[in-house]
Parts: structure tokens; sequence; C-alpha cells
């Protein structure tokens, strides 16, 4: 069972991880810590409207972490708060009450179903979208509050 938790796929995922590193102009920003294991994950992002335009993540967390931050890395871009919000909601599902793997945009976190077998490894897995949820609300309401909207291309 080791195995599906580990497979070739999900350490592919973990090996490469788009969009690394920080933000210095970052609407909003949010530092997510595993207190059982210590993986930790700091996410920066930038907005217009409620949809992602510029993030940048970085990543200290166990392969599972790393997996699922690839996966948020590679689709983040032109996402809204709502599609963030639902794939982390979906995330949180299928680990904790075997619900199906979210669809959309993010559907590629069906790769990491047989976390859900390993509760131990639920909150380092969560990481990255619970950061990602929590800096694109954030950035949102910062930026409705100052009534700042970024100009079209």
């Amino acid at each position: 069972m080791i195995d599906d938790l580990y497979s070739a796929k999900v350490l592919r995922l973990a090996a490469v991880t788009p969009r690394l590193g920080r933000l210095a102009d970052a609407h909003a920003s949010s530092e997510k810590v595993s207190k059982l294991c210590g993986s930790r994950v700091t996410v920066d992002v930038k907005v217009d409207g409620d949809t992602v335009v510029d993030f940048a993540q970085d990543v200290k967390a166990c392969a599972l972490g790393q997996a699922a931050a690839s996966v948020l890395g590679e689709h983040v871009m032109g996402a809204s708060l709502a599609e963030i919000e639902a794939a982390r909601d979906g995330l949180r599902a299928m680990l904790k009450a075997g619900g199906p793997p979210p669809a959309g945009r993010f559907a590629d976190l069906a790769l990491l179903e047989a976390v859900k077998d390993y509760p131990a490894r639920h909150t380092s897995t969560m990481l990255a979208f619970e950061a990602a949820a929590e800096a694109v609300r954030t950035a949102v309401e910062r930026n409705a509050d100052a009534g700042l909207h970024l100009p079209d291309a």
C-alpha cells in the first residue's frame, strides 16, 4: 500500500514544483505549517478581481506536500478564488471522507487519493491549497477595501 502512496507519478510531481520562490510585490501571503512533520508552505499572490495573476510558493515539505504544491503551481494562474477553495475543499473531502477527487483545473489531485488511508499525512498534503486559498481570499478582500483593480493588459 505504501507503493500507492509514493507512486512514480506522485514522485514525479514532487520532483518538479512550478512557480517556486517569493513575490516581492504580493497582494497577500500565507504560510501554513504541519505541526506533526514540520512541513511548511508559504504562498504569495497577486490578484485581479478574484483571479490569480501572479503566484509564487516556497515549499519545504514531504513528497506528498510537494506533489500537491506541484499541482497547484501548474494550474493556479487564472484560477478564481472559488476554484481554489473548491479544490481545497474537494481535496479535504477526498482525504478525510473518501469523497471523489476534485474536478476541473486541479483534477490532477486525484493522484493523491491514496493519502486518504494515511491520516498523519493529510495535513502536509493540504498545506499548499490551504495557504493559497487564504492568500487569495486576503488579497481579494484587501484589494476590494482599497478599490484596487489591475488595468487590462
